[in-house]
C-alpha cells in the first residue's frame, strides 16, 4: 500500500469516528490527514507529510477554537439581536411600578416589562435589551450628543 492510501484510510476512519461522536475537532484533524495524503501524492517524504498534517490539522483546530471563543463572547440568545429581532427596538413607558416593572404596548399587544438592573426608572422611551420568556427587559436610551 502506498503512503497516500494509508493517509486516506486514516482520514476516513477519523471522519467515521467524528460522525459517531460528534467531536468536530476530529474533523479538523482529518483535514490535516488529507493534507498529508495530498503531500504524499505530490512526492514529499514521510517527514514532509507529517509536517503538513501537523500544520494543516493544527491550524484548522486553532482556527475553530478561536472562532468558538469569539462566538462565546457574544451576547446570550435572549440579548442577541441576531437571534431575536426585538432586541434594540424602542418602547415608551408611561410609568414604572415600585418594583421597577411596567406594562408597555409593543407590536400591537401589551407586554410585561422590567427595568435592566442598575438603570434609573423614569417615564419616556426605552430600548429592549433582552427578552426573557414573555417579559421585555428595558434599558434607557442614552442621550444623543
Amino acid at each position: 500500500m502506498t503512503e497516500s492510501t494509508l493517509w486516506w484510510m486514516a482520514t476516513g476512519i477519523l471522519i467515521a469516528v467524528e460522525l459517531m461522536t460528534g467531536t468536530f475537532y476530529l474533523l479538523m484533524i482529518a483535514i490535516g490527514l488529507s493534507a498529508a495524503a495530498l503531500s504524499a501524492h505530490a512526492g514529499l517524504g514521510l517527514v514532509g507529510q507529517c509536517i503538513s498534517a501537523a500544520l494543516v490539522g493544527g491550524g484548522t483546530v486553532l482556527a475553530w477554537h478561536l472562532s468558538k471563543r469569539r462566538q462565546a463572547s457574544q451576547a446570550p440568545a435572549q440579548a442577541n439581536h441576531d437571534v431575536n429581532m426585538d432586541i434594540g427596538a424602542t418602547v415608551h413607558v408611561e410609568r414604572w411600578l415600585d418594583n421597577h416593572t411596567c406594562s408597555v404596548h409593543y407590536r400591537g399587544a401589551h407586554w410585561d416589562a422590567a427595568l435592566l438592573p442598575g438603570a434609573q426608572a423614569h417615564s419616556g422611551d426605552y430600548e429592549i435589551a433582552e427578552v426573557v420568556g414573555s417579559r421585555l427587559i428595558l434599558k434607557p436610551i442614552p442621550p444623543h450628543g
